[in-house]
């Protein structure tokens, strides 16, 4: 993978990787045709469309393979060597992504290439509720330099989510290179992460605790091998984590060292460590590559995957980093308040080199949404939502009682006042109501009311998952 790796940075999460997408019941068919036209009377020099990437003829292979390096190309990569197509179209039929695109109709040497890439499929978050969400996942969105400000991402998006919206899906989701451009399309950032530098050098790392005290032992076990059991132990930390998301096809050959996006072949130096309880039972993995320093102090480990289910896996795994001999430091992404910041004797051994959002969330089913997630004080109040696409638009009064909320649309008068984008950056609970007031960004008589039903207690949502 890349000197700085695509799960350290969600920017590069939109250039490497198979995009997927599983189609929901009823939402569509292997046998569409192969461009699927709308309407372009804004665009009269541009194709716009959507590929099938079930075909096989020629024509369309061409067209696929041109999206590919036209998206691959925009994010500075270059485009797709024969292997690496041949992979990304692999993960992208494994869950059915959606390739939406413009190109010229013309040229004046050689085929059309698209001048602008939206790619999609729909997956599954957790809300906090009792079941995953259906959620659409958006990534490798661009536009060349020749057509800017000619409005076809406004284009693509609301085409896109338009048919999330008629296919029932409440949610959208995407992970941003620039943080000025989606608000306009009611995308509010709603989860973040914290980038760590750990300074492991002998006397430097010690738990208050000796976390080899606890149950459980670790085993290194080759990538691989360990995918299938880390795969497991991910499915349960997204059904009990708020704000994670089912994972794509691509994270198989990430993260079992099949292919390497960097390299072009397999991934040598990944290594994954398995905690398993008491019972032998996996409940916590760490999956990490050593990187050479230029000099014997400079060794590092960057994690690039963690989870774990138990505190106690938690701190075991970081205690078995600390211990990996000749390295200096250990580079993660963890939680904004991470049990290791407070279980190190030292605090000054963690060290926060970045903090930025991580997932950014788009309602478009209100009442799903609401209805989905969990509340804390029982009350009532009508939200004024302003919408500039109108998925969400208008007044709808919450209702809730036990925790679970009620949402209906109505015309009393509102009593909180806020955009599509704040709803949706105050929906997992990340941020709170009254600082979205102080911002200027929720108004009315009722903030007060709303932000005891609505602020969450307890960890805050969190994402490590890019796409």
């Amino acid at each position: 993978m890349p000197p700085s790796p695509p799960w350290r940075d969600p920017r590069r999460w939109r250039r490497r990787r198979g995009t997927i997408r599983r189609q929901l019941p009823g939402s569509g068919r292997r046998g569409a045709p192969t461009v699927g036209p709308v309407s372009n009377d804004a665009h009269p020099d541009l194709i716009l469309g959507t590929l099938d990437v079930h075909a096989t003829d020629e024509e369309t292979l061409a067209a696929l393979h041109a999206y590919g390096d036209a998206w691959s190309t925009a994010f500075l990569e270059g485009r797709l060597d024969e292997e690496k197509r041949k992979r990304w179209l692999t993960h992208s039929r494994a869950d059915d992504v959606t390739f939406r695109f413009a190109r010229p109709r013309s040229t004046v040497a050689g085929p059309s290439r698209p001048v602008a890439t939206f790619s999609s499929w729909d997956q599954e978050m957790n809300v906090g509720g009792p079941e995953l969400l259906p959620l659409r996942m958006i990534t490798d969105v661009t536009v060349a330099p020749t057509h800017r400000r000619r409005g076809l991402l406004r284009r693509l998006m609301s085409e896109d989510l338009a048919d999330a919206a008629a296919k029932g899906v409440p949610l959208a989701a995407l992970t941003v290179s620039e943080g000025s451009i989606y608000g306009r399309f009611g995308f509010g950032p709603a989860t973040r992460l914290r980038s760590v530098e750990v300074d492991v050098r002998p006397g430097r790392f010690r738990l208050r605790h000796d976390a080899t005290d606890e149950p459980g032992s670790l085993q290194l076990v080759e990538p691989k091998d360990a995918y299938p059991l880390t795969r497991e132990v991910y499915a349960e930390h997204l059904a009990r984590t708020r704000g994670e998301v089912a994972r794509p096809a691509f994270y198989e050959q990430v993260f079992s060292g099949d292919f390497n996006w960097e390299t072009g072949g397999p991934d040598r130096v990944l290594s994954t460590v398995l905690h398993l309880d008491a019972d032998g039972r996996a409940d916590g993995y760490c999956t990490y590559r050593v990187k050479e320093g230029e000099t014997h102090d400079q060794h590092h480990i960057r994690v690039a995957d963690m989870v774990a289910l138990t505190p106690a896996a938690h701190l075991r795994l970081w205690q078995f980093l600390a211990d990996v001999d000749l390295i200096s430091h250990v580079r993660a992404r963890v939680l904004l308040d991470d049990p290791l910041d407070h279980a190190v004797v030292d605090p000054r051994t963690v060290e926060t080199k970045e903090q930025r959002d991580m997932l950014w969330l788009r309602i478009l089913d209100l009442p799903t949404a609401l209805e989905a997630r969990p509340w804390r004080e029982d009350a009532s109040v009508v939200l004024e939502v302003a919408d500039d696409l109108g998925h969400i638009a208008g007044r709808w009064r919450v209702s809730t009682d036990k925790g679970r909320a009620r949402v209906e649309r109505t015309e009393d008068s509102p009593g909180v006042s806020l955009s599509a984008e704040t709803l949706a950056t105050l929906y997992l609970g990340d941020r709170l109501v009254p600082t979205m007031a102080a911002a200027g960004r929720v108004t009315g008589p009722d903030v007060e009311t709303f932000a005891a039903m609505a602020d969450h207690a307890g960890p805050a949502p969190y994402c490590r998952t890019g796409f």
